[in-house]
């Protein structure tokens, strides 16, 4: 481990002030930081490295240590990651890969225990975490957090196996996460109460301001799906110590073009104080999670980076231990070592579908319920359509933009789920994904039955993969690891997943991320109307239609 010394104009948020100076780092630390002068123009600036606060790494399809080839090379040095979507596919062992292979790339995951496996009762997961599970997991040094706790019910309710799972954290002295969308008044400070100090759901400024009146930390988050940004930002202002940045999540394309840096640009651009951006960015994280990761100080891991300027946050170059990892756009050296050929851990067991599977019988229904997809949001609206009907079949209405859903149980042989989704734009075939929030059974939608047939077939013969086709062409992105991760190098998945997302859009679709928001639309713990393996969900009421 090498000795250097970097200079530059060195950006102290704790302080608040920009002086130039000389960063000194000796195996791995900051061994001293010196002011030369004050701040100078024309040159760049030093400060600590970027955070994303809460995130699911298996939602950029790619394992971590090649998520992390495309986030250092925006100055991301660490991130809070939940790793439920791959343990609500196969349990603890999936925990244990995304730690392991974690643990190849020097880049700074921090894991959470997952706290809802499954997320809940009303789907079919492939796997189960108890208490017991969650305790031990939490007992490990590396594990940081419970996961977000999204059965807010449960909390209110005071289910004992939730409770427990919580109080597990709380004797070992590590924080909480939230999610509760919606959620506020009496009902929040309750969960509040709980012991649950963070909250990266909120969709409106009044609920994120309530929130933090009750002492609750808010991330703002903007991922390919939700995006919250514009909504919540102004509350930096007068919330800094409060506030962190996150992307929940991101898939490929858009990590390759950006990460925390983005927000970083984004906050600066709205007005927001560059000390109060780099606080939610850089040190509230590492402060709230208790993290091994430093933020400039003397004594302090050598996690740091170079941005060109504090406006646009264009990175030169990126520091982990003291290592440089990443320089003008490119991973620098032969940290990151190749997978693909490696065993996958899965658990995909489901035999393929015929094209009468997908047949929606008319039962003189004058009106049928209608999930509301809502560009850049989790949340959906529950609308009411008179049915379009072919051959005593309820079929996909184009003309009014209503098309067949389905939600296909990817782990044994069961009636597959029907309902009608708007909003997706479809005129010809369909797409399908074995990601599908939170229980990743498979999850369609198309413009006939044939189309969305073949479809979910084609998921089913790649155990697993985000798949489109129509107009006689069909592309293919598999996902061998848990039917949600690729093996191969970032790069190349995001530049597969970039032409099959363009694909969709060929087909019709007018949706920012097509495959992001389909995902969502199984996420049973957002509200207001989803679609499980078990059937048509209502949100609010926390029951089947």
């Amino acid at each position: 481990m090498s000795n250097f010394k970097v200079e530059g104009n060195i950006v102290d948020i704790t302080r608040r002030n920009i002086f130039f100076g000389e960063v000194e780092v000796e195996a791995g630390k900051i061994k001293s930081i010196n002011k030369i002068s004050e701040a100078k123009d024309e040159t760049h600036f030093i400060l600590p490295g970027f955070i994303d606060s809460h995130v699911h790494i298996e939602s950029s399809m790619l394992i971590p240590s090649e998520f992390a080839r495309l986030a250092v090379v925006h100055g991301t040095v660490a991130t809070i990651s939940d790793p439920h979507e791959i343990a609500n596919v196969c349990g603890m062992e999936g925990v244990e890969f995304m730690i392991d292979n974690g643990n190849t790339v020097p880049f700074k995951f921090n894991f959470g225990a997952p706290s809802c496996v499954p997320a809940t009762i009303f789907e079919t997961a492939g796997a189960e975490l108890n208490h017991d599970d969650v305790k031990a997991l939490l007992e490990r040094p590396e594990i940081k957090y419970l996961s977000e706790m999204m059965n807010f019910p449960g909390v209110l309710y005071k289910d004992e196996e939730v409770l427990k799972k919580i109080a597990a954290a709380h004797e070992l002295g590590k924080p909480v996460d939230g999610h509760a969308p919606g959620l506020v008044g009496d009902a929040v400070q309750q969960y509040i109460d709980a012991g649950i100090s963070t909250d990266h759901e909120c969709f409106t400024d009044e609920e994120a301001l309530d929130k933090l009146q009750r002492g609750m930390k808010i991330l703002i988050r903007e991922g390919s799906a939700a995006k919250n940004f514009e909504a919540l930002i102004e509350l930096l202002h007068d919330w800094p110590e409060m506030m962190m940045f996150c992307s929940d999540d991101k898939h490929p394309d858009s990590l390759v073009e950006s990460h925390i840096n983005q927000l970083c640009a984004r906050a600066i651009a709205k007005g927001i104080d560059i000390f109060n951006v780099l606080k939610a960015a850089c040190i509230n994280p590492v402060l709230h999670y208790k993290l091994d990761v430093g933020t400039l100080k003397i004594g302090d891991d050598a996690d740091f980076i170079v941005a060109e300027d504090l406006i646009n946050f264009k990175i030169r170059q990126t520091y982990i231990d003291g290592v440089l990892l990443a320089e003008n756009g490119k991973t620098v050296g032969d940290w990151i070592k190749h997978e693909a050929d490696k065993e996958s851990v899965n658990h995909f067991d489901c035999s393929f579908k015929k094209i009468e599977d997908f047949v929606y019988p008319y039962q003189e229904q004058k009106e049928i319920p209608v999930i509301e997809a809502l560009d850049g949001q989790l949340i959906t609206n529950k609308l009411f359509f008179a049915p379009k009907v072919e051959n005593g079949n309820i079929v996909s209405d184009l003309e009014n933009d209503v098309l067949k859903m389905v939600v296909v149980n990817r782990y044994h042989d069961a009636p597959i789920a029907i309902s009608f989704v708007k909003n997706f734009g479809m005129k010809h075939g369909a797409i399908a994904s074995s990601v599908a929030h939170d229980s990743h059974n498979i999850i369609a939608v198309g413009v006939d039955d044939k189309s969305i047939c073949d479809a979910v077939n084609l998921v089913i013969a790649t155990t697993g993969g985000v798949v489109a086709l129509g107009n006689g062409k069909e592309e293919v992105l598999p996902l061998p690891v848990a039917g949600l991760m690729s093996n191969h190098n970032g790069y190349e998945v995001a530049a597969l997943y970039t032409s099959i997302d363009k694909f969709s859009k060929e087909l019709g679709s007018t949706l920012i991320a097509p495959f992001m928001t389909l995902s969502f639309m199984a996420l049973l713990v957002i509200p207001h109307l989803k679609l499980s393996d078990k059937g048509l969900f209502n949100g609010d009421e926390f029951q089947f239609m």
